[in-house]
């Protein structure tokens, strides 16, 4: 790939404290600000339940972003982590009710596996409160580790 030639991707956010949409909407001004970053396409925001993490953890909103950038996927990933600081998150245990969470969820047709960084995110196939909003503002995209639509993944996690 040539230095400097824009890729599409796709972010996921998700807030189940305090202030939940105004966090997402900070984080999505933070993503706007971002130097070799352009936000393309912002989802609905979307109200679903807590998974995976303690009985009894408030809801989270969640959104996907649609953005063209030129910044390496670590890089992005780093720009992410810092948005999640910036916006108030703390990380101590999996899972946690957090304030934020930035996912980079695809890099273009890109498979990354290292110690920091796995992309395409390895849950997303599985989960409805990624793929519902990803799929709003791109159903032809394509998991390229499955090679399927994400609207052909939520169908096949709804049936």
């Amino acid at each position: 790939m040539k230095s400097g030639t824009p890729i599409t991707v796709y972010i996921g956010l998700g807030s189940n404290l305090g202030e939940r949409e105004m966090n997402i909407r900070r984080a999505l001004a933070e993503l706007v600000q971002t130097p070799q970053l352009e936000v393309r396409r912002i989802s609905s925001f979307l109200e679903n339940p807590a998974v995976g993490g303690p009985e009894g953890a408030p809801d989270f909103i969640n959104a996907a972003v649609e953005a063209q950038t030129t910044l390496a996927a670590t890089a992005l990933m780093k720009r992410l982590l810092e948005i999640e600081q910036e916006v108030g998150r703390v990380r101590r245990e999996k899972w946690e009710p957090r304030v934020i969470d930035l996912d980079l969820l695809l890099y273009g047709n890109s498979i990354i596996s290292s110690d920091t960084l796995l992309v395409p995110h390895p849950l997303m196939h599985e989960r409805v409160f990624v793929l519902r909003p990803l799929a709003e503002i791109a159903p032809k995209a394509v998991h390229p580790a499955l090679q399927m639509t994400i609207e052909d993944l939520l169908r096949n996690l709804r049936t």
